[in-house]
This record gives structure tokens, sequence and C-alpha cells, in this order.
């Protein structure tokens, strides 16, 4: 079966499996879908949603690898996320297995008899928007919090906070358990909850815009921050400690504002001091706006502080808190600090706070700002010695400036700049210092090349001018024109016993994701460890061993899996140990009762009029007619930081292209410039201009296929996608009304002056600045270019969406009235960016395949 599935290892022409039926008539005909009526067309969506679900449940991810003692029969545990509602399972992982067999690993639960969703199926406001931020669609528990050695979990569900252990790195439970339940004094619903590594009886949390701490042991619990005032009205409450702005979530993919140090301070007396850095934000300047309440009969609305493009951001700075305890882990008192000096004043470009942490030691805290335009990057050190106490008398501060002294200051210890922009990552890997005068760190950086590479810095930690640091030694460790994943929660794994790193890439396709691995010690070759011919998302064990990993993957042809690898070889050759399957946690075919009819589609490729290759996925009608003409449905995404197009399974993501497929229409899927892993100057093609270039891409694409395959019906194309698809598609009919007879645009951003600042600014900069690129990408200023025959249009857009708002639709439709234009409208009244009501799902599945049948 491994075989089988391991025959597609690149990207071929299209095949010419269908020549017969696609030969060319003299008198070619058209090939109608069948007009079926409004119910048999919900049973056709309800039965694909069925079939989805089984896949849907049966997908592990957040793998946390713990090795076991030497006694043990097993070598590792294994704990992850898995089935429909998300519970928290694990799995053992023997020391040694039969080569001739394929072990499939029991799943056990974490927990017996346990809710993780909530009571009645209703989050709260904080819960539901952060799940629409993370576009997270499942319930149940989406993270939890670990702390290896006292084996401690902490994880949020039905709206609370709870933990279990599962005893630490030598002692597991082999039964399920009862997690505890963690009581608070306050009100309103506790987020972020986070395990304190330097005394694991203490966690933080934010409620109510602020952060807090409580001991699990003993109940006590402490208010640590007083930004939130708990008014009403939100124009006069506008600040909040440890939380991730709208932006900052949405933008930068950063979801919490709180930190804790990894190491607690020895007190004399025996106590400790545990240390938290945190973002402060001020929304005074912030615009508000105004959003439909999901309790729509209460004729309320929800407010929300919303930075458009060119609008004041919110004003940020970082502060530390400080928490001492006596020996017996009570709260003797807190305290909490703020930077020497105004944080505009030490960071004048900064505008944005994008990551933050600390060094392993505690000995610094860390955190990388952005400029405005992001297209300047700054990683900065911070001693906590800097933080002085608040709010003291103007002799007791300058007392505590007096301390602090002029040896203790930020040290900027990395710059990046770009001159398209900085796209955000994750990748910052500190090594514990050894020389007090030098600071060694991996990190990527995506500008000296136009691709996305890793690095090994060393930086000297002495002040020159604007606490900008001397980089000592820059060394490369991967090159070439590919990308290291950095972003949307990829991360790297350093080994620093044998001097290697492991990272996931795209060195043998853009269109697939593998596991490698290259010393930083010595680079120069990088091994692949994952099989070629799949796209993987890999886990690698951390856990004092790096001897094994995991990896969820798939194929266009192949279902997904979950394998476990061990690595075998000579300890003097650590690069070069060999991946031996050794169980799988996951293996769809091994689910006979499971029916799904799934249209593979092909890939191909083609070079563009802009000298790019492009990639592309083409569904062919399931029932093809020799000669005849297909109706043809080009689903679009096309903009930066999303790849549609790659060698992994779609049968869950795309169904209703499958359908589509499956029902007699082709459907055409192409990546053209703009998106992203192709490189900084492929995606930077949009700089200062949306909507254009991914056009020429898409329409070109179509011309190759309907040239190549002669049952692609140009007279009969549609365009679809949801949000930046959704503006492309009406940019289709806007521009190409000669090519796209049909748009059906999904939540689409139709006034870029209105969107946010993080997404617009960084790719059209500000309208004060680039008037021409916001008015010329922006559709609702368009309209006259619109056709004028009807059921040409169709918008579909959530009543309380906050994200693209359904003001960008309601001035769309305001200017297609004023223009005397036809269009549809298809309100979900409850939905908001994200489509997650099931029924409002199928009902815009249905509603999608009843407008193309009828006017296709």
């Amino acid at each position: 079966n491994e075989v089988a599935l391991a025959q597609m290892t690149g990207v071929d022409e299209l095949s010419d499996s269908t020549e017969v039926v696609e030969m060319e008539d003299v008198n070619p005909t058209q090939f109608n879908v069948e007009k079926r009526s409004w119910e048999d067309l919900r049973k056709i969506i309800r039965n694909s949603r069925q079939n989805m679900g089984v896949i849907v449940s049966k997908a592990p991810h957040d793998f946390q690898f713990v090795t076991k003692d030497e006694a043990s029969s097993h070598s590792h545990r294994i704990y992850f996320l898995g089935e429909q509602d998300n519970s928290l399972l694990y799995c053992d992982v023997p020391k040694k297995v039969r080569q001739d067999s394929l072990l499939v690993l029991s799943w056990k639960p974490m927990f017996s008899h346990f809710q993780t969703s909530p009571r009645h199926g209703i989050f709260s406001r904080e819960e539901e928007l952060l799940r629409e931020r993370k576009r997270l669609g499942v319930f149940g528990i989406t993270s939890y919090d670990y702390h290896g050695a006292s084996g401690l979990f902490l994880f949020q569900a039905n709206s609370n906070l709870y933990y279990c252990s599962d005893g630490g790195n030598n002692s597991f439970i082999t039964a399920p358990t009862k997690p505890v339940e963690i009581q608070s004094q306050s009100s309103g619903t506790r987020m972020d909850p986070k395990i304190c590594p330097g005394h694991p009886d203490f966690i933080g949390f934010i409620n109510n815009n602020d952060i807090w701490v409580s001991n699990i042991k003993t109940g006590e619990e402490r208010r640590l921050t007083f930004c939130h005032k708990g008014i009403d009205n939100p124009k006069d409450d506008p600040k909040s400690a440890g939380v991730a702005t709208f932006v900052t979530q949405e933008e930068f993919d950063r979801f919490t504002g709180y930190w804790w140090s990894p190491a607690a301070r020895e007190e004399l007396d025996g106590g400790k001091t545990l240390q938290i850095m945190y973002e402060e934000v001020d929304e005074s300047e912030v615009e508000i706006i105004h959003v439909p309440s999901p309790a729509l009969e209460e004729r309320k609305t929800d407010v929300y502080r919303y930075p458009r493009a060119g609008s004041k951001n919110p004003v940020i700075t970082l502060k530390l808190a400080e928490i001492l305890i006596d020996n017996q882990g009570t709260i003797v008192s807190t305290q909490e600090k703020e930077l020497p000096a105004p944080f505009t004043s030490l960071f004048p470009t900064a505008e944005y706070i994008i990551r933050a942490g600390w060094t392993k030691d505690g000995k610094y805290a860390w955190t990388v700002l952005m400029d405005r335009r992001q297209q300047n990057l700054q990683l900065v050190l911070l001693p906590p010695a800097l933080f002085v106490p608040v709010n003291q008398d103007e002799s007791s501060r300058q007392k505590s400036l007096e301390a602090v002294g002029h040896n203790v200051h930020p040290l900027i210890i990395y710059r990046e700049n770009s001159d398209i922009w900085i796209n955000v990552h994750n990748i910052f890997y500190p090594f514990i210092q050894t020389n007090d005068e030098e600071f060694t760190f991996i990190t990527v950086n995506e500008s000296k090349t136009g691709f996305c590479h890793l690095y090994k810095i060393t930086s000297v930690l002495q002040q020159g001018s604007d606490f900008q640091c001397p980089v000592k030694e820059e060394v490369t460790l991967t090159s070439g024109e590919w990308e290291v994943l950095a972003n949307h929660g990829a991360k790297i794994w350093v080994n620093e016993a044998t001097k290697l790193v492991y990272f996931q890439g795209t060195k043998d396709s853009p269109l697939e994701h593998h596991l490698y691995v290259v010393s930083y010690e010595s680079p120069g070759e990088i091994v692949r460890l994952t099989k070629p011919g799949f796209s993987h998302s890999c886990a690698v064990n951390e856990c004092k061993t790096f001897d094994m990993f995991v990896s969820h993957y798939s194929s266009l042809t192949a279902s997904p899996c979950v394998h476990i690898y061990k690595l075998t070889g000579s300890d003097s050759d650590p690069l070069h140990k060999e991946p031996q399957f050794w169980a799988t946690v996951c293996f769809i075919c091994f689910f006979p009762a499971f029916q799904f009819d799934y249209n593979t589609p092909e890939l191909f490729s083609f070079k563009g009029k802009s000298g790019f290759d492009l990639y592309g996925m083409l569904y062919k009608p399931t029932d093809l007619k020799p000669g005849a003409k297909h109706p043809t449905v080009v689903f679009v995404y096309g903009g930066p930081q999303v790849q549609l197009v790659n060698n992994s399974y779609k049968g869950v993501k795309y169904l209703r292209l499958t359908t589509l497929a499956a029902l007699g229409y082709a459907v055409l899927v192409i990546d053209g410039r703009g998106s992203c892993q192709r490189g900084l100057k492929f995606e930077g093609a949009v700089k200062d201009k949306m909507g254009e270039v991914e056009i020429d891409d898409q329409v070109e694409g179509l011309h190759y296929i309907a040239e190549k395959h002669k049952f692609i019906d140009l007279s009969r194309v549609a365009i679809h996608g949801w949000s930046y698809g959704g503006f492309l598609s009406l940019m289709g009919l806007i521009h190409k009304p000669d090519v796209f007879k049909v748009a059906i645009a999904g939540a689409p951003v139709t006034l870029w002056m209105a969107y946010d600042t993080g997404y617009t600014e960084r790719y059209l900069d500000t309208p004060e600045k680039n008037q021409k690129g916001y008015e010329s990408c922006s559709v609702a200023l368009h309209v006259n270019k619109l056709p004028n025959e009807p059921n040409r249009l169709l918008i579909l857009h959530g009543f309380l969406d906050e994200n693209v708002h359904f003001f960008h639709t309601n001035f769309l439709v305001s200017q297609l009235i004023r223009a005397g234009k036809p269009y549809s409208l298809q309100v979900y009244p409850n939905e908001r960016h994200s489509i997650r009501c099931p029924e409002s799902g199928e009902h815009y599945e249905v509603t999608l395949l009843h407008f193309l049948q009828q006017n296709l």
C-alpha cells in the first residue's frame, strides 16, 4: 500500500488519459449540468458532509513527546489532541517493534466522563472571537500547556480552566483520570491560561483584560494589573494588559500578551520571585465600530476597537510584573514595573510588538519589533533590571533610575530590512550564554536573498548608537530558491548535543513540505527525513534524545496518515541517521466501512508570461462527454500568505470542489503571483497594488488549460472565492467580464481603506501615501465596470463579520444600486467571517450549486 501511495513523486503535465473524450468535434456540444431541485442539492451536500466528518475526526495534532525511564517497556509517551471534539489523548511507543508488521498504536483518553465542549454549545464572547482569529471550527480543547518536570497539564474547556497531572517524566497514569476544575472568585471568562515554568503550582490567566495569577494547590488568587476598569462604555475603558489586540491576532498570529520567565529568582529568606513580562495596550485613539450582536433578537450591537488603514493604532508598551512568594508558596507581595523611559522614545520606529518571550535561563526577556510599513524589524534583549517600579514619587523614581545605571539598557541584537515587506515568523532560538559579552541565536531572514532561510548569528553585547549591537558572525545554514517554513505555527528543533537543527521546508518542491536536518556547527549538506511524493507536517521529539518524529502527511491521491519514525544509525554521524517507520497513530485506510467518492485533482504547471512557473490543480468533470464543453469554476484565494496548490489531500478542505466535479463542472485552482512559499519577489508582485497580477495569472492559467483540454467551455466560466478570494472574484468580473460569466464573492473586501492597518498597510502602504493604489483596487469604486446583465453576480456575507465587516458589502450594494447594476445577495445573520454553523454551511453550499446550475 505504501509503495502504491508513493508513486506520485513530482508535478507532471496533465495526463492524457482522457484524450479520447477530449477530442474536439467539428460541432462541439455543451454539457449542461443537470438542474436539480433545491432539496436534491441539499441531499448531495448532506451526504458529502457526513463522509467528511469521518476524516475530520481522525486527525491528531499538537503532539508532545515525553521520554520514559529505562525500566519501562515503552520508550516514549506522546500526548496529542484528537477526535472531532478535540479531546486530550495519549499513546505509548514501544522500545522494540517487528519490522515485518504494521503497528497501530492505541489511543487512550486522558479523561474519563469529561465534557470538552461548553454546556448548551455556547462560548463566551472572548472564546468565540479567539476561535475566529485562530480559524478553529471545532469544539473541545483547542490547546494545552504542559510542564514536563511535574507532568502538569493546563487547559480551557467548558468556558472554565482545568488541570491534571500525568506524574512527570518517570511516572505515568495507566487509566483515564478526572481533571480538576480551577475555581475562581473573579467574574468573567478566564482566557489564555499558562503554567509558571519556575513554580508550576502557579498559573497565569487573563480575566476582563487584566492579568491574574492563581495557586492551583491553595486556591489563592491575585490580580496583577489594573488596566481595565470594567466600565460598560468601552470609550471610557480603552486599556488592557496581557491581551493581544485584534490586529496582532488576525495579522501577526500572536494570540497572547504575557510571558512567564522560565526561572524563579531565589530570595535570601527561601522565598522566590516570579516574573511576567507583558504588553500594555491603550486603544484610546483607535476607532470604535459597532457590529451586530449574535443575540439579534435583543437588537444590540457589539463594540470593537478597529484600526482601519491610515488611522491610529493602539499605543503599546512592555511592562514587568513580579510576584514575591514565601517558602510555603503564599503570595507575599506583587509589584508592577515599567521601562525607564517611554516605549516610543526607546524604540521610536516600532509600531508593533510581533513576538516576545524569555531566554531559557531567564537572564533576558526578548521582543521582536516592527515598523508600521513592516519593512524594518529589530530583535531586542531586555534585561529585567531595566524595569523600574511604577507609581513612585519623584525622589523614589530617581533612586530607581540611578540603581539601573548606565550599563543596563535595551540591546538590539539583530535587524532585518526589506524594500518589499517582512513576513512575520516564529523562528528564534537563543542559546544559553557561555560568554557574557556575546549572544548567539538561530533565526530566519527572507530579505537577504528573497527566500526564507536559517542563519546562526552571534552579536556582541555592547551598546552602540540607538542600542544597536554589532553582529560578530552570521553563518548561513540554508540557501537556495526555496523556503524554510517559518510562519503559521512552524518551528525548528535544535539539538545542542549533536549541533543539529531540524526544520520544515520546500527544498524538494514548492508543492511539498518536508522535514530536514542540517548542522549548525558546520553547515553544508541538508538531509531530508520524510518521504517524497507527499506533503508532511512534523513534530520532533526534543525531549533529551531527538530520536523520533511524528509526521502527519498526505498527497493528492493518499488520504492523511499520522506515522511515527525512529532515527536510527551511528551516534558518530547523527546527521545521517535514517528514519525508520516505527508505528502509526492514524491510518485512514484502516476504516473499511468508510466510503468517500473523492475526485482526485491533477497538478499542472506552466511558464507564465511573468517568467515565473505557475502551479495549478484541475478537477476534471466526473462524467466527461466526448466532444462536450463543460462549464468551469475557477476557485481562487490568490492573496499573500496562502498557498492552495500543493501535493496534499484535498478531500476535506475542498470537498465542494469534488462535488462540483461530480456534477459535471471542471474546477480550476491556480496559485499565481502574490501567493506564498515561492519567494518574496513572487509574493511581492502585489506590492502597492492588488487585484491586477493575480487576475492576470488566473486568466492565463485558464487559457492554458483550455488549450490543453478541449472540454473547457470558455464561454461558461465562473470565479468564486472567500475573503481575499471574494475580492478577486469581484475584480475578475470588473476587469475580465468577457472571461468570467459569473462571479460568486464571499465576504469580500470592497474598500481597502476600511480594512485593518496591519494587513492593508503591509501591502498598500497608507491611503495618504498610495491614494492611487487604494482607488484602483477598491471594487466598490468601480461598479460602473460590472456587467448590466442579471444573474452574473452573487455576494455572500456573514452579518456578524468583525473581520471583513458587513460594511464592505453594504457599501458595495449601495454603489451597485446607485449605478443601476443587477446583483444577488445572500446574508447569513448569525455568522462571522468564517461560516461555522452546520446549517449555514449547508445553505451556502446549496446556494453555490443552485446559482451555478441556473446561471452557468
